[in-house]
């Protein structure tokens, strides 16, 4: 299989075009289309008809003469797109393959015919160039950028990899508009999570299923959006990981902040109560705070979204005695209230982040949205009720499985 780049030869600047990361910002609806800016940019190469080339930041243009049959990848977002394109199957690596398998299918457990088998393949961070060269992979669908930041990892060994196995193509710093390595800089730009998902979509020449399933979620958005409460009777809320130790250590994440991995809250407009009990510095980037409870009841969320029960990690039913039994915690609102939730993930694909998007409006806007049917430990997603559900699985489940008819 034939490869080019514009990391080879010409450079990391080769290709690119926009601010540099560490004034560039991305402030596009995550409601908007995606279709036209996805679709605009893969082009057939004038010298073979039959080569087509793809363009994101920061690889710049790539050739491929043919789709990629064997996929690597890193992260759970590009992994999950390759997965919403039919290629799940393909997939010869990942970060974390049982904590994503488990994760994974108690999502899919109601897409028909969808299921991801990621068990014992390699796990990739950091991965090593004698792995790459084992796998011999068509396409690293990974950020070279991220990768020349791993220990033992330099700009010279992501280009041998490049030329010698198979191209890279991914983007990982738009997860929080983060900054990238200072090589990588003046090549950077950010995407929202479904523009990389286009972008991805036309290296496996699957743009129509893109564009089907970029359908569903702009409706899904816009529907939630325009379906909004006022803002005065939103509730406040706060996302935290809990410690998988026998402490009271946590962290809490931002919940509007630019950036894919809050595409699933920053629709939902509101309030996040950390903000105002952090205070100022809060906003500056995108990273997790370590927090203690004294912290979390200062903010004393009327939501608590709780990262982790929906893999074999963690025990939400263990969570809610342990908040409800700490003298300190008891005292927080949301436990109060029962209003103490369990949230999957921030590094999510377009599947996930259709389900993260319902079960987020459900629990935060009940009234609005329908009840959240709750969380069983160990369960998958839960069943929700045909009348009740706000995007179609067997819609959805058809077009992974069958492409768009």
């Amino acid at each position: 299989m034939k490869y080019g780049s514009a990391l080879l030869g010409g450079g990391l600047l080769a290709g690119c075009t926009g601010d540099a990361a560490s004034d560039s910002t991305t402030t596009v609806s995550e409601s908007t289309s995606q279709t036209e800016t996805a679709t605009a940019t893969a082009t057939e190469s004038e010298d073979d008809s039959s080569s087509y080339t793809v363009s994101m930041a920061p690889m710049g243009d790539v050739e491929f003469d043919e789709v990629p049959e064997t996929v690597f990848t890193i992260l759970g977002q590009h992994a999950g797109m390759a997965l919403a394109l039919g290629y799940g199957d393909a997939i010869n690596a990942m970060h974390g393959p049982s904590y994503h398998q488990s994760l994974w299918n108690n999502f899919i457990h109601h897409l028909d015919g969808v299921t991801v088998d990621w068990e014992g393949i390699y796990s990739s961070w950091p991965p090593t160039k004698e792995k790459l060269y084992e796998l011999d992979s068509d396409i690293h669908l990974a950020d070279p950028a991220k990768v020349d930041s791993a220990e033992g990892w330099d700009m010279s060994d992501i280009e041998e990899i490049e030329q010698n196995v198979a191209p890279w193509f991914g983007n990982t710093f738009s997860d929080t508009h983060q900054k990238p390595p200072a090589e990588w800089v003046d090549s950077y730009e950010y995407y929202t999570l479904w523009e990389i998902f286009g972008k991805v979509a036309q290296v496996f020449q699957e743009e129509e299923r893109y564009e089907a399933l970029s359908s569903i979620h702009d409706s899904l958005v816009s529907n939630i959006e325009s379906n909004l409460p006022p803002e005065s009777k939103r509730p406040t809320a706060a996302m935290v990981l809990f410690s998988s130790s026998d402490d009271d250590n946590m962290w809490g994440y931002k919940m509007n902040h630019p950036g894919y991995y809050s595409a699933h809250t920053r629709p939902m407009k509101t309030t996040d109560a950390l903000a105002s009990a952090i205070g100022e510095g809060y906003g500056e980037d995108g990273g997790n705070i370590k927090l203690d409870y004294e912290i979390l009841l200062e903010a004393d969320p009327d939501v608590l979204l709780v990262l982790g029960p929906m893999t074999d990690y963690f025990n939400i039913d263990d969570i809610r005695a342990d908040l409800e039994n700490h003298e300190v915690a008891k005292e927080l609102t949301a436990v109060k209230e029962d209003r103490v939730f369990t949230q999957g993930a921030r590094r999510h694909g377009p599947l996930l982040n259709l389900f993260q998007l319902e079960m987020t409006a459900k629990q935060l806007y009940p009234e609005q949205f329908g009840e959240w049917p709750g969380y069983v430990n160990g369960e998958p997603y839960p069943d929700i009720p045909a009348d009740e559900q706000l995007f179609d699985r067997d819609r959805v489940a058809e077009i992974v499985t069958d492409g768009v008819n």
